[in-house]
């Protein structure tokens, strides 16, 4: 049990360091350890707490944060994990979900960062993050007369366009693609 405890806590401080280049300065998370029954994973039941915001106490993560900060938390735990465990593909959406500008842009690296050990697909609507993958695909609804998915690998000019699309919305601008071609720098 010490030794749980003890990698529990230089995870979840490790964490809340990662989390902070992510917008959430002020989150806890805390392992809650007690004494259970005997199972073929021992006697403890393990808990993670959670605090997105500064002076609340730590709850019941699975019962507290939102998606967003679901899918951060995750990232975060993948990415520190993943070195140790050799996590081959892992699969993300929404984590990028109530966040734009910087905190987006290091979302972006963290992704990227974590695609140096394993796989990694990321579902996203921000520019700062497609900007940051190392191949960009695009989906797209249809409806002609049937309702289907067009799914297609993007050239360089198709993802410049692209990520100047998700800058500007629909009508894309020279400033838009301009923008672009920066964020691919």
């Amino acid at each position: 049990k010490k030794r749980r405890k003890k990698a529990g806590v230089r995870l979840c401080k490790e964490v809340a360091k990662e989390l902070a280049d992510l917008n959430m300065k002020h989150a806890q998370l805390v392992l809650d350890l007690r004494k259970g029954d005997w199972s073929q994973s021992g006697i403890d039941n393990a808990e993670f707490l959670f605090s997105g915001n500064k002076g609340y106490v730590p709850k019941s993560l699975r019962r507290i944060a939102s998606g967003g900060e679901l899918s951060r938390i995750t990232l975060v735990v993948k990415k520190l994990l993943s070195s140790k465990h050799g996590v081959n593909v892992l699969v993300f959406d929404e984590v990028d979900a109530g966040i734009s500008g910087e905190v987006a842009r290091n979302v972006g690296l963290k992704l990227k960062a974590l695609a140096h050990s394993s796989q990694v697909l990321c579902i996203t609507h921000l520019p700062q993050v497609a900007s940051l993958a190392d191949v960009h695909i695009k989906v797209e609804k249809k409806e002609a007369p049937e309702t289907f998915m067009n799914v297609s690998l993007l050239d360089t000019q198709a993802r410049i366009d692209e990520i100047a699309r998700m800058i500007s919305g629909k009508k894309v601008t020279e400033t838009a693609r301009a923008s672009a071609k920066e964020l691919l720098k």
